[in-house]
């Protein structure tokens, strides 16, 4: 299957559907490849406990108690008598209620299915963008380096790489990634998730999907 390409010559409507198409079809792509897919995993899971912690959901209890002296963990697991009704409870802008606490051993974790999604989504936004760009990284030939780059070209392949891609990776764990500010700065939660769409979109505006196939 053949690349997308953007016409520059197109309307803005049509430029704009182009670097969707073109950024789907990137993704999908880089997610075929094994260090995609690990990258996706990991990053994903490690935004996701770090947006929790950051909240306040997840951490250590006081005092845990252990079964048999400490010997065992405790898993244990408490549900609120109205559930629906808790979960969308909003106490703060963009973070609901916890309708459930699950404690296993020293950790304990509260569970509100409507930050839980949101975390989720951040993390696969997050986890998308850097899948692209390490796999990006891994073949500096699907880096698309603009014209007047000459020189940058003339380098070794891993430095063209990482400046093809190596800004989004750094913006994205600098910034985006920082999961306990984002929690903290809940207002901020649009402008993440707007941010991070954006950043999407020019990585696989930059990415050569057959280059990396």
């Amino acid at each position: 299957m053949a690349a997308e390409t953007v016409s520059s010559t197109d309307g803005p409507a049509e430029w704009v559907s182009g670097l969707v198409r073109r950024t789907a079809f990137t993704v999908r792509v880089a997610l075929s490849r094994r260090d995609g897919r690990v990258t996706l995993g990991v990053v994903g899971v490690v935004y996701f406990l770090l947006y929790a912690v950051g909240l306040g959901h997840l951490g250590r209890q006081g005092g845990a108690a252990a079964r048999d002296g400490g010997a065992e963990p405790v898993v244990d697991a408490f549900l609120v008598s109205d559930p629906l009704a808790t979960a969308t409870r909003r106490v703060a802008p963009f973070q609901y209620e916890p309708v459930a606490l699950v404690t296993v051993g020293p950790i304990e974790y509260l569970f509100a299915p409507v930050n839980a999604a949101l975390g989720v989504a951040l993390a696969a936004l997050v986890g998308v963008t850097l899948a692209v760009s390490v796999v990006a990284w891994r073949g500096p030939s699907a880096c698309r380096i603009g014209a007047g780059a000459g020189v940058v070209a003339g380098l070794p392949g891993l430095v063209s790489g990482f400046v093809c891609c190596g800004p989004t990776i750094l913006l994205v764990i600098g910034v985006q990634a920082s999961a306990g500010v984002l929690a903290a700065l809940q207002w901020l939660l649009p402008v993440a998730v707007a941010s991070l769409l954006v950043t999407l979109v020019w990585v696989g505006s930059r990415v050569d999907p057959e280059a990396i196939r």
